[in-house]
C-alpha cells in the first residue's frame, strides 16, 4: 500500500466555463484600435491638408523662341551635264556620288572626226595666210614697179607728143608723126591707170587685199569652230561639286538634248522646309537656325533664312522657307531629311514657365494657379513670347513661384501640398 499523499483534483461543475487569465486577451483590441486610428488619419490627412500636386517653379533664364520645321537638303541649283555635239561615248571616268573639282573630266567622246576637221581648218588658215603674204611680198611690189614703169613710159610719151605737136604746128613735122605720138601717149596713159589700179587693189583697203583678209578671217573662224567642236568631245565639270546622278555609259550615242549627269555644286547647300502658316509672321530673312539631319540627329549645324515664299500651299497650309548652310557637314547629301529650329526671338534673363501651366494661354486674360502657403491661388499673368513649350512671364509672377499645371484641376483657395515636378 502506497502511503504517499496525493493532491486532490477539483473537477469543474457541469456547464461551467473555465476561468482563463491571460494578457493576450487585452492586446487584440489595442492593435485593432491602432490600425483604425492610423487608417482614419490617412483618410483625414488629405482632407485637412489637401492633395499632393506636382508644381513647376518659375525660372529666370534666356528665352529663345523658335519655329520648328522639317524638310530636305537641296542645292540652290542642280547642273544638268550634257553634250554640245552628237557623238559616241568613249570613256566615263567618274561614278555617281563622286566629288569632282572644277575642270575634272566627266565624259570623253570619240574625237577622230573632230581632230580631222581641225587639221583641215588649219590648212585653210595656212593657205589664206600665204595668200595675204603673197600680196605683201610679191603682188603689191610688182604692181608698184609696174606703176613706176608706166609713169616713166607716160613721161616719154608725153615728151614725144609735145615735140611732134610743136613740129606739126611749125610745119616741120608731119601729121602722121603727130598721130603716132598721140597714140603712144594714150597707151601710156592707159597703162598708168592700170598700174595705179593694180597697186590700189593689192594695197590695204583694196579689193584684192580685202578679199584675202576676209578669206583669212573665215579660215580662222572655221578653225576656231573646229577646235571648239574638238573641245566639246571632252565634257568637264563646270564647278566643283558632287555627281548626284549618271545616265551614260561607254558606247552610248549622245545628243545635245540628252541629260547625261546631274551635278550638285559644292559650297552652296540649302535646306528647303515647310513652315506652318500660323508661324510665318514670326520669320524674317537673316534669322539664324540650328539644323540637324534625321540620320545624324545628335550633330547640329548652323543655317540662315534666305528665302520666304510669298505664297501659301493651300493643300498643306504651309509656306516654303529656304535656309543657306554656309559650312555644310560632310555627311549632308542631296535630298536628305532635316529638321530645323529657326530662332525668331531671344530675351535674356527673363521669367519662363511651361506653356502647359498657363490657362487661356492664347486668350486675352491668361492666368495661372499658384501653390502658396498650402493653398491654391488664382493669379492673372501678362505673357510675352509664347511657343509650344514655354511662355515668357512679363508680370504677375516672381522667380521661384510654384505653379500648378493647367491640367491639374484644383479649385481656387483649396488646400494643396506642393511637390516639385520631376
Amino acid at each position: 500500500m502506497n502511503d504517499t499523499a496525493k493532491t486532490p483534483q477539483t473537477m469543474p461543475a457541469a456547464g461551467a466555463r473555465p476561468a482563463v487569465v491571460s494578457g493576450r486577451s487585452w492586446r487584440v483590441p489595442a492593435i485593432v484600435l491602432l490600425i483604425l486610428v492610423v487608417f482614419a488619419a490617412y483618410l483625414a490627412f488629405p482632407v485637412l491638408f489637401g492633395p499632393v500636386v506636382e508644381v513647376d517653379a518659375v525660372q529666370r533664364a534666356d528665352y529663345v523662341q523658335t519655329v520648328v520645321a522639317s524638310g530636305n537638303v537641296a542645292a540652290p541649283n542642280r547642273i544638268n551635264i550634257g553634250s554640245q555635239v552628237t557623238g559616241i561615248v568613249a570613256a566615263v571616268p567618274v561614278d555617281e556620288g563622286q566629288t569632282v573639282a572644277k575642270g575634272d573630266v566627266l565624259i570623253r567622246l570619240d574625237d577622230h572626226e573632230a581632230r580631222a576637221a581641225v587639221v583641215q581648218a588649219q590648212g585653210a588658215v595656212a593657205q589664206a595666210e600665204a595668200r595675204l603674204r603673197q600680196l605683201h611680198e610679191l603682188t603689191l611690189p610688182s604692181a608698184q614697179e609696174a606703176l613706176r614703169q608706166a609713169q616713166a613710159t607716160l613721161a616719154d610719151a608725153q615728151k614725144t607728143y609735145d615735140r611732134a605737136a610743136t613740129l606739126a604746128h611749125d610745119a616741120y613735122g608731119t601729121l602722121a608723126t603727130l598721130d603716132d605720138a598721140t597714140r603712144d601717149l594714150n597707151i601710156a596713159q592707159a597703162q598708168l591707170r592700170n598700174a595705179q589700179f593694180q597697186v590700189y587693189t593689192n594695197s590695204p583697203g583694196g579689193s584684192d587685199y580685202t578679199m584675202a583678209e576676209t578669206q583669212l578671217d573665215q579660215a580662222r573662224a572655221n578653225l576656231d569652230t573646229a577646235v571648239a567642236r574638238l573641245g566639246y568631245t571632252v565634257i568637264t565639270a563646270p564647278v566643283a561639286g558632287t555627281l548626284i546622278s549618271r545616265s551614260v555609259e561607254i558606247g552610248y550615242v549622245v545628243q545635245p538634248a540628252d541629260v547625261l549627269m546631274k551635278l550638285s555644286p559644292a559650297g552652296s547647300t540649302q535646306l528647303v522646309v515647310d513652315v506652318d502658316e500660323k508661324d510665318i509672321g514670326k520669320l524674317r530673312l537673316g534669322e539664324p537656325a540650328l539644323a540637324s539631319a534625321d540620320a545624324f540627329a545628335n550633330q547640329n549645324f548652323p543655317a540662315t533664312v534666305v528665302y520666304i515664299n510669298p505664297g501659301v500651299d493651300i493643300d498643306r497650309a504651309t509656306v516654303e522657307v529656304k535656309l543657306d548652310v554656309p559650312n555644310p557637314p560632310a555627311y549632308l547629301i542631296q535630298d536628305m531629311t532635316v529638321s530645323v529650329d529657326i530662332e525668331t526671338a531671344r530675351h535674356a534673363r527673363t521669367l519662363i514657365l511651361p506653356s502647359a501651366d498657363v490657362h487661356d494661354v492664347q486668350g486675352k486674360a491668361p492666368w495661372v494657379m499658384l501653390a502658396e502657403a498650402g493653398r491654391a491661388s488664382r493669379r492673372p499673368v501678362t505673357l510675352g513670347l509664347v511657343d509650344i513649350d514655354h511662355v515668357e512671364i512679363l508680370d504677375g509672377l516672381h522667380e521661384g513661384d510654384l505653379v500648378i499645371p493647367a491640367l491639374t484641376h484644383v479649385a481656387d483657395g483649396a488646400r494643396v501640398r506642393a511637390r516639385p515636378a520631376q
